[in-house]
């Protein structure tokens, strides 16, 4: 056998056994904590809400129907002609203008920081985006984590629902990455479309330093772990995103998700360019060297069988679609990673920001 080609198939099985290693622990390695449902302290349910969500009135429908004991639901909106606004009118749901003295943040930061700002006699705050549908025990299950003085924040994570074509399936594939880090401490991070936290979390200086953030669940971490206080995963909160994406809108989300993530823990760029990368090259040597040298070379494909089984058991129906894009993932994960490091800002809903880390 010629001498480089010994040598790269020496390096394909190095980034064959490092990445067989790591999908097999996360197969077998889930953090599970049962915190029950037993602590339900009045909680403030804190809606930001900026135009008309695919789902938009029954999203809100599954927040007014929680089985929980003591909740308010308050939705935040940026003016009155906002097309979010007559729907939760119908709905009875209390809402608020948010302030214009917000003006070096997100508007969903703005919105947040107007209604807590302005929060009196609740023990705990709850941010639910309203593109979230919700099952009835949400909530008890996403606050229970935090009768654990150690828990700075509990977080849950969505099943991105496909109501739409191609590009819908493609962002339900993307977001199993995002089920697979919750069950780690160590890759676990808070999703902002469903977070809860104590009031005492944010303080007057902490409103102050998080009124100039541009994304708030990177904020919501970093002052737990600044209190020295972990990250809590409600895996039992069943949630939706409905989603109906094409291509353009598709790529928008994922490049501007990928682009913040980096911005909290610099660190993801590298790091996630480095094994895409490599998993890339041993996806596509794997087919190669099996079809030209020998079908043994098949066992290279192990790490993406592994995730394969891994996507099947989280998808809930398009399981031929997950057989099929689960493939694609690594190189559409590589392509964010390579297009947020280039980003300077990101547009969101109607608004452009400046990726800037206050912290």
């Amino acid at each position: 056998m010629n001498v480089l080609l010994l040598a790269f198939i020496i390096f394909l099985s190095l980034i064959f056994a490092i990445l067989t290693v790591t999908s097999a622990a996360g197969l077998l390695y889930r953090e599970e904590e049962d915190y029950g449902t037993a602590y339900e302290p009045k909680t403030l349910v804190i809606v930001p809400c900026k135009g008309r969500d695919v789902t938009l009135k029954k999203n809100l429908v599954s927040l007014k129907n929680q089985a929980f004991r003591d909740y308010d639901i308050i939705a935040v909106v940026d003016n009155t002609n906002d097309e979010a606004l007559p729907t939760i009118r119908e709905l009875g749901i209390k809402y608020m203008i948010s302030s214009k003295k917000y003006k070096h943040c997100s508007g969903k930061v703005a919105a947040i920081s107007t209604a807590l700002s302005k929060a009196k006699g609740h023990a705990v705050c709850v941010i639910i985006d309203s593109d979230v549908e919700c099952s009835p025990s949400h909530l008890k299950y996403l606050v229970a984590p935090l009768k654990d003085r150690g828990v700075g924040i509990s977080t849950a994570y969505p099943y991105f629902n496909p109501i739409g074509g191609f590009w819908s399936k493609i962002k339900m594939v993307w977001g199993f990455v995002g089920n697979g880090m919750m069950e780690s401490r160590i890759t676990r991070f808070g999703w902002g479309g469903s977070i809860a936290f104590r009031k005492d979390l944010i303080g007057k200086k902490e409103l102050r330093i998080f009124s100039n953030a541009i994304s708030d669940d990177i904020a919501f971490v970093h002052f737990a772990k600044s209190k020295g206080q972990k990250v809590a995963y409600a895996s039992r909160c069943k949630i939706n995103v409905n989603v109906d994406e094409d291509r353009k809108s598709f790529w928008e989300w994922a490049n501007r998700q990928t682009a913040l993530s980096v911005l909290g823990n610099r660190k993801l760029l590298y790091v996630g360019i480095s094994m895409y990368a490599a998993s890339c090259m041993l996806l596509i040597f794997g087919i190669v060297l099996s079809v030209l040298l020998s079908p043994y070379y098949i066992v290279l494909l192990t790490p993406f069988i592994i995730g394969l089984y891994k996507n099947q058991r989280r998808t809930k129906k398009h399981r031929a679609f997950v057989l099929f894009s689960s493939f694609l993932m690594n190189f559409i994960f590589l392509s964010n990673l390579i297009q947020a490091s280039k980003m300077k800002e990101i547009r969101w809903r109607g608004r452009t920001y400046p990726l800037v880390n206050p912290f």
